[in-house]
């Protein structure tokens, strides 16, 4: 048995290293199944990076589209205010003036388009 195993000494001993270097390299920490595994998880995190860049997008538009609202509420409670609380003579003026294009005799009125 010894003679047998001298004689075929470098053919066992090539089996095994070629096992044990096959088994490494499909299993194992870097092996080609953890590769793939690995490669699975890079593909979902990057999906999952994109989905939340989109998120924030969504949510600075709706930031600024508060602010917006908000600041139109705040003007339109101001006009609201002046018009119903307090009657103010100089605001009227103003309305009158820019919504029928009155003026009074003597006056010159200018009209600019501001188109912003």
């Amino acid at each position: 048995m010894l003679a047998k195993i001298k004689k075929n000494y470098f053919i066992l001993i090539f089996t095994i290293l070629f096992l044990y270097f096959s088994l490494n390299l499909l299993d194992g920490e870097r092996g080609l199944f953890s590769y793939f595994e690995k490669k699975n998880t890079l593909n979902e995190l990057i999906n999952e990076k994109i989905k939340i860049s989109k998120k924030k997008e969504i949510l600075h538009y709706l930031k600024a589209k508060e602010i917006k609202l908000t600041k139109k509420i705040t003007d339109l409670e101001n006009i609201n205010s002046l018009l119903f609380e307090k009657l103010d003579p100089d605001y009227i003026d103003i309305l009158i003036r820019e919504k029928f294009m009155l003026g009074k005799k003597g006056e010159t009125t200018y009209i600019t388009n501001n188109d912003s």
